[in-house]
């Protein structure tokens, strides 16, 4: 995190982390967005989870997208952390493994945006988390 130098500073920090937190609860109806859930349990934590989420948040943010973006605790897939749950409406959950920062940017462009599928999805065997 930056220091604060400026009440200018202080500001746009403010704004960012309030854009941030709309990301995370604006929608009254869930299911009519794209969701992401990164998976913020111990294992995920130190895989590196908290940097896929800010990556995720920023760039989201960032393009102005209708995404719900949460964290939530273990998936199951320790062996595959950090792990990403997206969601697109009307359609079943896919489960991206060994995600990093360029992977996060890579699901917003090309699986949620576009529509096309990566490498990394972890095959589904559990309801919905």
């Amino acid at each position: 995190m930056d220091k604060i130098k400026s009440l200018n500073d202080l500001r746009k920090m403010k704004q960012q982390l309030e854009q941030q937190l709309q990301l995370r609860e604006k929608s009254n109806d869930p299911d009519a967005l794209v969701q992401i859930k990164v998976a913020m349990a111990t294992c995920g934590i130190a895989a590196g989870a908290r940097t896929v989420m800010n990556t995720l948040l920023e760039r989201a943010a960032a393009e102005k997208l209708p995404v719900i973006i949460t964290q939530t605790g273990c998936m199951g897939y320790c062996h595959s952390e950090p792990t990403v749950e997206v969601r697109k409406p009307g359609e079943e959950p896919i489960v991206f493994g060994h995600v990093d920062a360029k992977k996060a940017i890579a699901i917003i462009e090309k699986y949620i945006k576009r529509g096309e599928l990566l490498d990394g999805i972890i095959p589904q065997n559990y309801e919905s988390i």
